[in-house]
């Protein structure tokens, strides 16, 4: 049974048309400044390979393409945290305050009205960065819990399928970090790491119906960005042909590419935005249960850091954490 409306997630994303447009702004300007600066490296190897034989043309248009997609890479990296606070949480915020029934601005000022209200509940972007890696860490421990339950569970062939089990868990986080940052700006709550630590306890202590919601969600988003993927098969090979030497499996990895800036521009908001219905629902009224808080507090050490962060911040001592967590690679 699913906890959401797939007809209010639409609406959602309707409702908030100028934050999608900047979405696919921002994530299709990525994928072209991956074409261009490989595209630019692939040439100037090309080029250098001119002094060579054909093969070693070929191996250095090769890698000059791949030192330009690796640039890129870097970059996009370093802005990891503005992607973060300015277009994930900003989304978030304005999903968050149509679901309680508030007036949203029109155009562009919803995305101003959304980083007001994602500076108040964190402040800096490192912050919410340090937030969002310990939320990653502490969703990895309950995890494992559920992958450990399993394995005790006396079902013949259990095993063979627990890699499977564990694709998908590791698929169903990326569904919930986002949302576990939305029940503090919900409740405006004032300590981000404090709110953020309530949340985990309370998606933990619904993990059944929370993961059954996920599953539903994350059947949806692979089958459309596998079918993403090969629509975007003809545009990524225009983009090879065009590119000097053969960097025939380019192809694929553009296409690859532009299936993930259209999962994250379109596909991702509407998951989250079903997600966000669920969360909402499934915990409304509820104050997380003390066992659980033990529980997570005898098995993930970033949940002790986020109980640590949350004390500090009560306490006034709010310097900004990011240096002392380190990225979280999930």
């Amino acid at each position: 049974m699913m906890d959401f409306s797939i007809s209010t997630g639409l609406g959602l994303m309707r409702r908030t048309a100028p934050f999608v447009i900047f979405r696919m702004a921002v994530y299709f300007g990525i994928a072209v400044a991956y074409v261009l600066v490989t595209g630019t490296g692939a040439g100037i190897g090309w080029g250098v390979g001119a002094f060579g034989d054909a093969d070693f043309r070929a191996m250095s248009t090769f890698w000059g393409g791949a030192i330009g997609f690796g640039v890129t890479a870097g970059v996009i990296y370093f802005l990891r945290e503005y992607l973060l606070y300015v277009v994930k949480a900003g989304h978030i915020a304005v999903m968050v305050e149509l679901l309680d029934g508030r007036p949203l601005p029109e155009g562009r000022g919803q995305i101003s009205h959304a980083r007001h209200i994602v500076t108040e509940r964190f402040g800096e972007a490192s912050v919410l960065f340090a937030v969002d890696q310990l939320i990653k860490g502490v969703l990895r421990a309950i995890t494992g819990l559920i992958q450990g339950l399993m394995n005790l569970l006396p079902i013949p062939g259990l095993n063979s399928v627990m890699g499977i089990v564990r694709a998908y868990l590791r698929l169903a986080v990326g569904l919930v970090d986002e949302v576990i940052l939305a029940h503090g700006i919900r409740n405006r709550a004032e300590n981000p790491f404090g709110s953020a630590k309530e949340a985990l306890v309370l998606y933990a202590q619904n993990g059944k119906p929370m993961m059954v919601n996920a599953a539903w969600l994350t059947l949806i988003t692979w089958v459309l960005s596998i079918l993403v993927f090969f629509v975007m098969l003809a545009p990524a090979g225009l983009v090879v042909y065009l590119l000097p030497g053969a960097w025939s499996a380019g192809g694929f990895v553009f296409a690859i590419l532009f299936a993930w800036a259209v999962k994250v521009a379109l596909i991702e908001p509407f998951a989250i935005a079903c997600m966000l219905q669920a969360f909402f629902k499934v915990t409304e009224g509820q104050a997380p249960n003390p066992e659980w808080v033990a529980k997570l507090d005898s098995t993930s050490d970033k949940f002790r850091k986020l109980g640590e962060r949350a004390m500090g911040w009560a306490t006034g001592d709010r310097a900004a954490p990011a240096a002392s967590v380190s990225p979280d690679p999930a």
